[in-house]
């Protein structure tokens, strides 16, 4: 693994690139790019509740990007976060409004359903991948479409508000004694729980024997099965860790600033986590950081229009650069580090029903 700070550089590098870049873009198109980047200091710091609204979108991409990095470390390509998700957020809004007992109970078993579908929905990826081989990469992917198929169901008939106007599908609003914080997003409660989940995080990849291996795995699948480490119990471990975080940041969606279930809410956190595990050179404190980059652009796109001429699509324009830079850094130095490797002329130890991801000896990062 590459020292976690050339990553993390080679990450603050592109983005200021990409700021640059678009701020070349806005002055040429007519726009004042002094403007727009003031615009964004504005919406993401200096304006009015700015920080708390950098915070509340920070808190589920700092769980999503961490989920990520657990996954991708390891060699496996987990991109279907926004389907975990939504059936996290799907378990947790069917399952309380039912429940008997004190609202305490009821939004803990909640959260903790939401944990377990985001961990079953991950497992069918998992599950594909060690019986047939098939690509977690494509399997991901369209589990997300599927994911958002079935919260159009449940919030279009068995969960449907009926007392809605109809102009948007959504289930009826859950219990204000069930929520874990008001429009904000941002409360104590889901607040020490997100940094409880890093803390907990950092010290399995870094601190033990699981993350040692699984990093391992992620480097050389020949090496790490030659020193007895079984890519099946990887696959299954990091897939379920990885759905289990999204399926909890579907939860506190449902449970705080939505405070229903939507068709169609938060339709990109999945795939800016994809974004903000990479810009952290797949480390957690990396992702931490990435997200509340990510976090503070989003809050800018909806704060930018009100202080500037400047459409919301000019930060999502960015947020594309950024994207783009990132992934073709991370590819040629993918492509150079392959160029580099020597063929290992040890025989690999075959694991039955695991693809071993061969094409990834090199370094995830």
């Amino acid at each position: 693994m590459i020292t976690n700070g050339s990553a993390l550089l080679r990450s603050i590098v592109m983005i200021a690139i990409a700021i640059v870049a678009c701020a070349i873009i806005f002055q040429l198109s007519g726009y004042s790019a002094v403007d727009a980047m003031s615009g964004f200091v504005q919406g993401a710091i200096t304006g009015p509740g700015s920080l708390m609204s950098t915070l509340r979108w920070s808190l589920p991409l700092m769980l999503v990007g961490v989920g990520t990095v657990l996954c991708f470390r390891s060699g496996y390509f987990n991109v279907g976060a926004q389907g975990q998700l939504y059936m996290g957020a799907i378990a947790a809004a069917a399952l309380i409004p039912v429940l008997p007992g004190p609202a305490p109970v009821r939004m803990a078993v909640g959260v903790l359903a939401a944990i377990a579908a985001g961990m079953l929905w991950s497992l069918i990826a998992a599950w594909l991948k060690t019986s047939t081989g098939a690509d977690e990469l494509l399997t991901t992917l369209m589990l997300n479409f599927i994911g958002a198929l079935v919260l159009q169901y449940v919030t279009n008939g068995p969960l449907r508000d009926l007392s809605g106007s109809g102009q948007v599908a959504a289930a009826p609003p859950l219990p204000l004694d069930v929520r874990i914080t008001g429009s904000s997003g941002v409360g104590p409660v889901n607040v020490t729980l997100v940094i409880l989940v890093l803390i907990g995080c950092w010290f399995l990849v870094n601190r033990t024997t699981f993350g040692l291996s699984a990093t391992i795995v992620g480097r050389n699948p020949q090496v790490a099965a030659r020193q007895g480490v079984n890519p099946r119990s990887i696959v299954w471990s990091t897939f379920a860790l990885s759905g289990g975080l999204a399926g909890l940041a579907g939860a506190l969606e449902v449970l705080g600033p939505t405070g229903r279930l939507i068709q169609g809410f938060s339709p990109d956190v999945g795939f800016t986590g994809v974004l903000v595990a990479l810009v952290g050179g797949l480390t957690v404190l990396g992702a931490t950081f990435a997200a509340l980059f990510f976090g503070a652009l989003a809050a800018a796109i909806g704060y930018l229009p009100i202080v500037t001429d400047l459409p919301r699509s000019a930060l999502e324009v960015l947020q594309g650069l950024v994207a783009l830079l990132i992934t073709v850094q991370l590819r040629a130095r993918w492509k150079k580090r392959a160029a580099k490797a020597k063929p290992d002329p040890a025989p690999a130890v075959s694991k039955p029903g695991v693809s071993e991801p061969a094409a990834r000896t090199e370094d995830p990062t």
